[in-house]
């Protein structure tokens, strides 16, 4: 451990930033259910890394607590939103978002 430099906080949460934009571009700017749902899970992720650096920043289980749940939380959604897609989209030869307002009555 001599000789390692910390990392500041501050290039976390550069990190997370730039992770959860890239998320929010996946999900405003694709069409495809399967991308919007994994760029919902790198914002679930960015936030992810937020809880665990202010966590070691702080000497505090509580973000590690958080991210627990998050990662919990962000699997029941994947699971269930994949579910939805597929079933939706069984039949389709096209698969976009958009297509889901054919399903009102």
């Amino acid at each position: 451990m001599t000789g390692e430099l910390p990392v500041a906080i501050i290039n976390y949460v550069f990190l997370s930033s730039v992770i959860f934009f890239i998320g929010v571009a996946g999900v405003l700017l694709r069409r495809n259910p399967l991308i919007i749902l994994m760029s919902i899970e790198l914002m679930w992720n960015a936030a992810n890394l937020l809880f665990l650096s202010f966590a070691k920043a702080w000497a505090n289980n509580a973000g590690q607590i958080f991210a627990f749940l998050v990662i919990t939380v962000a699997a029941a959604e994947a699971a269930i939103g994949l579910a939805i897609v597929v079933t939706v989209f069984r039949a389709a030869k096209n698969v976009d978002v958009d297509d889901v307002r054919s399903l009102q009555g």
